[in-house]
């Protein structure tokens, strides 16, 4: 998608704030009682009397005075026991706790032992003291109930209370949840003052249950747990590490408009520690990103006080009640890897039917291990997240064996008889408490669910269950077949208005044709930058409209370059008659741009490229049009045609064939509020999926849109936006483009994790965002082992058919072109600079090569043509002719190595396993290709090995059983062999190694 299409609108968003300690007890001019406390009126809001203690007072942290012990709340509610449950956090300077209690109570505030230093209580002879007898010579330390209800002190409002060590008991009414901190002072600095205890009585959350993320450039502007807020007490919080000013808003997971919170007016600029008041995405003037210059370690803080949003963001102050670690021997010694056959059998997705078996081990004292499986919710984006209980299977802990490791083996089995995508965990209970083995932190590229499988933690089971993060597993359709011919394409990816100029006489024309109602711009040099408004480049105001006559008598002339490159498939984006450059905003999806040329036009580009060998594959969105579409026609484009658009001169046209089509609101008396835009932009009204007339015509009908275009010459559609189209869509469009043209594949946009579009009932393939950005950040230099956890996520999650059919992508017209990611931001650059970053790009070129899937090749990636965010991503091809300087030497490493993965179909088909090999710099993969069909069959192996370092890495592998003992290079023809089972390889510098067995 576009990214550009975005960009304007409020659909990106996070929040700020700081917090500091709530020491109430030296708030000044408040009433003391008889017991030391002080309370609060109630006419005063809570939150406000804490916000203001929170901004007014800066912190000084010290250590914990007691060093690795916690503090509990033990009381009349808990048999005086040490709760997990009301174990107290210790932050900066100063013990946390918020709990929900009712009713009339006894407390103290101890440690598990109430050890001496360690045990606090009212003072002998307070006022309160008369309803509790003292703990002295109490073996249990706990103060024994007398009939006598004393004083005590109220939960309403504020109170802190003077404590004394080994004190008595305290009694106190709770009224539904509280915050208690507990302050300690430090007798070098402060001998005078004596341990304190402030209870604040905690308001209900001001949005219910609605849950906010931080979301913006930090995290893709995605709704991910990492960010996600909590709320405690008085406000919204959250703890994050970040460097590096970051744009953001607060924001729920759907982006609805009364809780999109950002930036009011000019204010968007968040100051350290200072807060500011911000404005929700429902208010008349809408909201901006906010900004902050984030150096470290912050909270974030949300607070409504008397309804209205403000924002603080500081040092991080937060007590995090769920940053709880795990102590006990046993529970820690539990262990279940998915990616481990003797915990999970068989590996990775499966069909329908499948019985599995799942295991765990531990050490001895485990007292029950249950299998928790659930479904996930499939409809919608990600951002709608959520599991249902399907089964709690009971482990069986095996008959003990003999094992030097002392651990007990605890086995389930389960049938997956549904095709979904399930999520599972196990719930183990030891030592009288209940633990939850769950999966892994690893943070998946642009997917909201953390975990990468395999190896998982064991956390303590909280009464949240939404927080418990899944391992992850894909039951898919036992007849779900993709295209045979996708596993050996190569893509070469064309935005068509940028690639060659073959036909002047259809050139944009300013003055005549025009983007919606405003003129258009049109470059009469090729090799001129896109224009982007307001940089001073020349351009007017308007984005979308300069134009450089890329059309497809352009693509055809150069048929002979795509084939010569190695390519055999062109996925070229929209070409369908639209106003702006990049074709998203489709007028009329029936008919070719006449900007591009003619329909005839398309099936000559089809025919020219079959008789290469090459496949046409267009691109289009299902999901919305442009405003001045004939199915729309806000600004009356089409009246002469005599067409009737359902908001025909911006007014709702009830009587359109279209009117259906969309979603009008006719109580509203602004225009841009009488229709659904996608994600907020009036420039792109959103299609009414379930309209029975609109899916008649994009798919039902015989000359249907997606009909239409196969019986042209297309090979298969990429659909624009898959994860905002209903999956009830979806399946009929499937089945109709399949029973139209079985061979053609259906490719899905989308960025994150796209199990739930490879059941077998939606699509072949997507884009391989995870793909692109975990070998860029590798060729970049990360961390290998760390990076390739996201491609050993999908090995698991996705089917094989699936796997071996994505479109794996370095660049796109929606991301910054790879040169620019690795370095090569324009041309006047230091030329060791630039060199590095085409090294750093032929690296990730060999990793595309070498791993599942289809390699795609953004044009011009191949020729050295760099070039930021949109629109800079979407530069001209540099024809030689045109007096572009392509890279040629740059060029003939991609045809090499294109080359190297035709020649050897072991790289296009064979099997893959977990690394032989992942440290720092280096991965080493196994391929496998079986020829027959059984373990004793002829079988062709490729050891791949990549190298991220500045310098030439050797590695000593061992080779799997049964693999190949004597190998070729594929790139030099030398000879390697093996010894002993062990494989020595020399992986060069920036680059990687290729051995075929012989």
């Amino acid at each position: 998608m576009p990214t550009n299409r975005v960009q304007p609108v409020s659909v990106k968003t996070a929040i700020g704030l700081t917090l500091a300690a709530m020491l109430l007890g030296s708030c000044a001019n408040t009433p003391t009682s008889e017991a030391g406390s002080t309370t609060t009126s109630g006419a005063q809001s809570t939150a406000t009397a804490v916000a203001q203690s929170i901004t007014s007072r800066n912190e000084n942290c010290v250590n914990n005075p007691f060093d690795k012990r916690s503090l509990y709340l033990r009381g009349s509610f808990n048999t005086w026991s040490a709760d997990e449950n009301l174990r107290f956090t210790y932050r900066c300077n100063r013990f946390e706790l918020v709990t929900k209690l009712n009713g009339a109570q006894q407390f103290k505030v101890a440690d598990d032992n109430w050890a001496s230093d360690a045990d606090f209580g009212l003072p002998p002879n307070s006022t309160t003291d008369k309803s509790a007898r003292s703990a002295e010579g109490n073996s249990s330390n706990a103060p024994a109930p007398t009939g006598s209800s004393g004083i005590g002190l109220s939960g309403i409002g504020l109170s802190s209370i003077a404590l004394a060590a080994r004190g008595s008991g305290i009694p106190f009414t709770f009224y539904g949840v509280h915050r208690l901190i507990f302050t300690m002072p430090d007798q070098a600095t402060e001998p005078s003052q004596t341990p304190r205890l402030t209870i604040e009585s905690c308001p209900p959350p001001p949005l219910g249950e609605t849950q906010l993320f931080l979301r913006g450039t930090m995290n893709n502007w995605t709704a991910l747990d990492d960010y996600a807020f909590q709320y405690s007490c008085d406000a919204y919080y959250l703890n994050i590490k970040l460097n590096t000013k970051q744009e953001f808003k607060i924001a729920d997971a759907a982006w609805a408009n009364p809780t999109t919170f950002g930036g009011a007016g000019s204010g968007s600029e968040v100051v350290n520690g200072q807060p500011l008041s911000i404005g929700k995405a429902s208010d008349t003037n809408g909201v901006s990103n906010l900004q902050f210059a984030f150096d470290g370690e912050h909270t974030v803080r949300l607070a409504f006080a008397e309804g209205k949003p403000t924002i603080t963001i500081g040092a991080k102050t937060f007590a995090d009640p769920a940053a709880k670690s795990v102590t006990d021997p046993v529970a820690l010694s539990v262990q279940h890897d998915s990616r481990n056959l003797a915990d999970k059998a068989p590996f990775g997705a499966m069909p329908a039917g499948t019985r599995v078996q799942f295991g765990l081990s531990a050490l001895k004292g485990v007292d029950g291990v249950t299998l928790v499986i659930e479904k996930r919710r499939l409809e919608g984006n990600q951002e709608l997240l959520e599991y249902r209980e399907v089964a709690r299977v009971p482990m069986i802990k095996a008959v003990a064996k003999p094992s030097p490791s002392q651990l007990d083996h605890w086995q389930a089995e389960y049938a997956f008889n549904d095709v979904s995508v399930y999520g599972y965990y196990l719930e183990v209970v030891t030592g009288g408490k209940t633990y939850v083995y769950q999966n892994n932190r690893d943070a998946i590229h642009w997917t909201r669910e953390k975990g990468s499988n395999g190896v998982g933690q064991i956390e303590e089971k909280s009464g949240n269950t939404k927080s418990i993060r899944r391992f992850r597993h894909t039951v898919y359709a036992t007849d779900f077949v993709v295209p045979t011919w996708a596993k050996d394409a190569v893509y070469y990816a064309i935005f068509p208005e940028r690639f060659r100029n073959g036909d002047k006489k259809n050139d944009p024309k300013p003055g005549v044709n025009t983007y919606q109602d405003k003129d258009v711009e049109f470059h009469k040099n090729w090799l001129d930058k896109p224009y982007k408004p307001n940089t001073g480049d020349g351009s007017d105001a308007v984005y979308n409209n300069d134009f450089f006559g890329g059309d497809i008598a352009g693509i055809i002339e150069k048929l002979d370059y795509i084939a010569d490159l190695g390519a055999n498939a062109i996925y070229t984006m929209p070409m369908f008659t639209a106003s702006s450059n990049h074709k998203y905003d489709t007028a009329d999806f029936k008919n070719i741009d006449p900007m591009f040329g003619t329909n005839d036009d398309f099936t000559r580009l089809t025919v020219e490229a079959a008789k290469r060998g090459i496949r046409v594959i267009p691109d289009t969105s299902l999901n919305h049009v442009g405003s001045d579409s004939i199915y729309f026609d806000r600004y009356s484009k089409y009246d002469k045609y005599k067409t009737s658009g359902a908001f025909a001169g911006g007014n709702i046209n009830t009587n359109s064939p279209c009117a259906g089509w969309f979603s009008f609101d006719q109580s509203q008396t602004d225009p841009n509020k009488q229709f659904k835009g996608w994600v907020g932009v009036i420039d792109l009204p959103e299609l009414n999926k379930a309209s029975p007339a609109f899916r008649k015509f994009a798919y039902e009908d015989k000359d249907s849109v997606m009909k239409l275009w196969l019986d042209r010459g297309a090979s298969g559609w990429r659909m624009d936006v898959a994860p905002w189209v209903p999956d009830d869509f979806w399946k009929p469009w499937r089945a109709a483009i399949k029973q139209h043209k079985p061979d053609a594949i259906t490719i899905a946009e989308t960025w994150f994790d796209a199990s739930k579009f490879f059941l077998g009932d939606a699509f072949d393939s997507t884009m391989n965002y995870i793909f692109r950005n975990t070998v860029l950040d590798f060729a970049a230099g990360g961390n290998a082992k760390m990076q390739y956890q996201n491609l050993e996520f999908i090995r698991e999650v996705y089917p094989p058919q699936a796997l071996y059919a994505l479109m794996n992508l370095l660049s796109s017209h929606d991301v910054a072109r790879s040169l620019h990611v690795l370095g090569f931001i324009d041309g006047n650059m230091d030329e060791n600079k630039i060199q590095d970053a085409k090294n750093r790009l032929r690296l990730a070129t060999f990793f595309q090569m070498v791993y599942p899937g289809a390699p795609a090749i953004f044009y011009g990636d191949e020729v050295g043509v760099t070039g930021g965010e949109d629109p800079y991503n979407r530069a001209t091809y540099p024809w030689a002719d045109l007096g572009g300087k392509p890279d040629t030497a740059l060029l003939a490493d991609f045809k090499r190595l294109i080359k190297m993965r035709k020649d050897h179909a072991v790289l296009r088909h064979g099997s893959i396993t977990a690394p032989l090999l992942a440290d720092e710099h280096v991965i080493v993969l196994a391929r496998q290709l079986v020829e027959g069909g059984n373990e004793k069959s002829k079988a062709t192996w490729a050891i791949t090995a990549m190298n991220n370092a500045t310098t030439e890495k050797t590695v000593t592998i061992q080779l799997p059983n049964r693999a190949a003992q004597r190998y070729v290079d594929a790139l030099t023809g030398e000879a390697v062999n093996a010894a002993n089972g062990n494989l020595t390889l020399r992986i060069p510098a920036l680059f990687g190694t290729v051995l075929v067995s012989r």
